[in-house]
């Protein structure tokens, strides 16, 4: 994605990119959704009454959702590759004013992960469907966290 001067809105800022990366991921899946650009996607995903999304696992990740269905929400962590990455201050549209990156739940950041807590609606095979996402169509797929619950290893709990 080539990124412009002129995609930038009045007092943004953006920041040299470091030449490198100091660490490294694997894409575990890829998120299904009904959004097929940012302007489509919720600001915040509703485990309520949003639509049902499903999520993919690659192999050998898929052995990795052994007890997942013990856990009602689970924690989504994803990784939005369509996001600019070098903005230092932005100007979002529902602000009076320019913010720091780190002051806005924006995708635009210089590491674009995002996490959702979602309701598990059903488990299969090698997949997941849930509520509550608020991403693009086919987005890569970080992790998958229970949401904390004390009491889910305890048998008979």
């Amino acid at each position: 994605m080539s990124l412009q001067v002129a995609d930038l809105r009045d007092g943004e800022v953006t920041g040299i990119l470091p030449s490198g990366f100091d660490a490294g991921l694997y894409f575990i899946g890829r998120i299904q959704t009904p959004w097929r650009d940012r302007s489509a996607c919720p600001r915040r995903g509703d485990p309520v009454s949003g639509p049902n999304c499903r999520i993919e696992l690659f192999d050998p990740w898929t052995r990795a959702l052994e007890g997942i269905d013990r856990h009602d929400n689970l924690d989504i962590l994803y990784w939005m590759n369509q996001a600019r990455r070098d903005l230092l201050l932005q100007a979002p549209r529902h602000a009076e004013r320019t913010l720091g990156t780190f002051a806005l739940r924006s995708p635009m950041r210089p590491n674009p992960i995002a996490l959702s807590r979602v309701k598990l609606v059903t488990l299969g095979e090698n997949w997941l469907e849930v509520r509550g996402l608020d991403c693009i169509d086919g987005t890569p797929l970080l992790d998958i966290k229970p949401e904390h619950c004390p009491n889910a290893l305890t048998p008979g709990a």
